[in-house]
């Protein structure tokens, strides 16, 4: 079981599969800071995601995507929400099983669907057949998800039940917060949340 409290923690996954939502929740149980790499890569680039794919290329942000993610990784004691390419390059890949215990989350084609909706926010959905595209974009990636150091089916539990099962999949039950009890309280506990990444 993962014991060093010194490393990172990584969420990976499909798009919509519940990273950011998940990475929140799980940062504020750890009281971890939470790290969502396309947010940082909006930032550095001035724009949406989206933005950079129409404008720059996917080559150009996944170039990007790698040097920011080496500089996150740089540090310690994060839970850091990946892209959901992130794991294709193969040296990105390696350095997230360095450097963090890493955690797929998962869930079928329907519904990852219904979680991204139908709005144009997502430049690997751009065609007709969603599910389809869903379906072959996994299958490229399945590989590289199966590197994960653990992998969580979301289906269609809600936010708090995904965090629950990671934290009984890090034994942190007894050693959470041993001045105050077995458990982390805080102001999300009891909350369902929404799935959005």
């Amino acid at each position: 079981m993962f014991r060093d409290l010194h490393k990172n923690i990584a969420l990976t996954g499909f798009m919509a599969v519940g990273k950011s939502a998940v990475g929140r929740r799980l940062a504020r149980r750890l009281k971890w800071p939470f790290v969502d790499l396309d947010r940082v890569i909006e930032d550095k680039e001035g724009m949406r995601v989206q933005e950079i794919f129409r404008q720059k290329g996917e080559s150009h942000f996944r170039k990007v995507e790698k040097e920011i993610l080496k500089e996150i990784l740089s540090q310690d004691k994060q839970v850091i929400a990946t892209g959901g390419g992130a794991i294709l390059d193969e040296e990105s890949l390696s350095l997230l099983r360095d450097r963090s215990l890493m955690i797929c989350l998962t869930a079928s084609p329907q519904n990852l669907l219904r979680r991204s909706g139908l709005k144009p926010t997502r430049p690997l959905l751009a065609d007709p057949d969603k599910i389809k595209r869903i379906e072959s974009l996994m299958a490229e990636r399945q590989a590289a998800y199966g590197q994960a150091h653990i992998s969580i089916d979301t289906g269609a539990i809600p936010v708090n039940k995904v965090v629950e099962k990671i934290i009984e999949k890090l034994n942190f039950q007894q050693g959470e917060n041993k001045d105050s009890g077995s458990k982390i309280q805080t102001s999300e506990t009891g909350k369902t949340g929404n799935f959005k990444c």
